[in-house]
């Protein structure tokens, strides 16, 4: 009677080969034009200038 059972190493080798193919699969996949970092990671854009509001006078108010 061993700590683990020679099942649990069978179960842990076949889940490690079928997620390593189908991580290669997926990978390695034809019909994919990006690369796994283009799909993560979006694209860097620049930030728009927003207009100085520390320049522009106050509102006036005209309900009085």
């Amino acid at each position: 009677m061993g700590l683990f059972k020679p099942d649990l190493y069978r179960a842990l080798g076949l889940g490690f080969v079928l997620g390593s193919a189908a991580l290669v699969a997926v990978m390695g996949s034809p019909f994919s034009h990006k690369s796994l970092a283009e799909q993560v990671i979006p694209s860097a854009t620049a930030a728009t200038n927003a207009p100085d509001q520390t320049l522009l006078s106050a509102p006036q108010d005209n309900t009085r």
